[in-house]
């Protein structure tokens, strides 16, 4: 176990993280370069129009918080169920649950921050067409 605080600079994150469809995320705390063992503290980005994989993390509960941008989240039967998110905004993605999140603007970057709980589990499923997801559009 440590006995001081481990820092990640801005920029040494580490990229080789699991994701979902191209998504760019990095973790800043992880297995792979501090000792947390059951804890996974990232952030993402999703460039303007981008969509993830449908995907779930397993046995992790996930917490994401929204730093800017805006998101829309499809679940439910084939995705038709979504719920939008904003800067500021906090949300809670139970284990098991498929989904995918999309960036639903065309001209702005989306920021997240994310974390899991024990690790950075994500298990990709089969791809949906763009156009059975309720309003959105690539970039």
């Amino acid at each position: 176990m440590a006995d001081r605080p481990i820092i990640t600079r801005s920029g040494a994150e580490h990229g080789g993280t699991a994701q979902s469809g191209g998504l760019a995320l990095v973790t800043g705390v992880g297995r792979q370069h501090t000792p947390a063992t059951r804890l996974w503290f990232g952030k993402a980005s999703n460039r303007p129009g981008f969509r993830s994989l449908p995907h779930h993390h397993g046995e992790a509960e996930t917490g994401a918080y929204v730093l800017s941008g805006r998101a829309r989240i499809y679940f439910g039967d084939g995705f038709r169920e979504f719920v939008d998110l904003g800067a500021g905004d906090f949300m809670y993605v139970p284990p098991f649950l498929p989904h995918l999140e999309a960036n639903i603007s065309v001209t702005d970057e989306l920021w997240w921050l994310a974390c899991r709980s024990p690790e950075n589990i994500v298990v990709n499923l089969p791809d949906v067409a763009d156009e059975s997801l309720a309003g959105y559009r690539r970039a």
